[in-house]
């Protein structure tokens, strides 16, 4: 077997999918009623000026890049990581319409790449979101790579849990969340999660879980 291509895949069609899933996802925020909870301004560069890794499940991010601004990003700059797919590819342009940067990689290819992107950007002041179940799960399982990023960079990471009142689930591995229109979406910022550097492998894990289940908590669909 002829070894995995660790190269970007990008073609015109992906990046056509990616305006066009941007304007469906803008469209369809219009319909939504949103109730954002901010967790004490952690989002506001005037009470937080330091860079943050956010961190939230794979199947919520269809309703967060149209408001993100609303959120208190629009004086923040925020990256984030989107796999080195085609799939990865389209979101990437998708998020490029919403002022949002990527960094292109996963756990499953150019990992290393995608890590000394993520380490470069939050130390540039740059905000991170990762999924980190993603980009093809197990779905609700935190991956170490988040963490050992957040080890090496002494940064926080805020988990952001999204309820919706109403919504489609799709039957892809990760239950892809699609909110109904009019329908009402709840986000909250969580308290920031710190990990420290110096870690034995138990505690590594302990942490790891701790995270996860953090995440769970805020989940509707189990």
């Amino acid at each position: 077997m002829p070894p995995r291509s660790n190269t970007i895949k990008t073609s015109r069609a992906a990046m056509m999918a990616g305006h066009l899933a941007a304007w469906a996802m803008k469209l369809w925020s219009l319909t939504l009623r949103y109730n954002i909870n901010g967790n004490a301004g952690i989002v506001q560069p005037e009470i937080n000026p330091k860079p943050v890794i956010f961190a939230l499940w794979h199947n919520r991010i269809f309703t967060m890049p149209p408001i993100w601004k609303l959120t208190g990003g629009k004086n923040r700059s925020t990256v984030v990581l989107t796999s080195a797919s085609k799939d990865g590819s389209t979101l990437a342009t998708a998020m490029e319409f919403f002022g949002i940067g990527s960094i292109r990689g996963s756990s499953s290819r150019r990992a290393v790449s995608a890590l000394i992107g993520m380490k470069k950007a939050l130390q540039e002041g740059k905000d991170v979101c990762v999924t980190p179940d993603g980009p093809k799960g197990p779905r609700y399982r935190v991956q170490p790579g988040l963490l050992k990023i957040a080890q090496a960079t002494g940064v926080d990471i805020v988990p952001i849990h999204i309820r919706y009142t109403s919504a489609w689930r799709l039957s892809s591995w990760d239950r892809f969340v699609i909110p109904k229109p009019f329908s009402k979406v709840t986000i909250v910022f969580d308290k920031p999660i710190q990990v420290q550097k110096e870690l034995t492998e138990e505690d590594f894990e302990a942490a790891r879980a701790s995270l996860e289940t953090s995440l769970i908590a805020g989940t509707d669909d189990l």
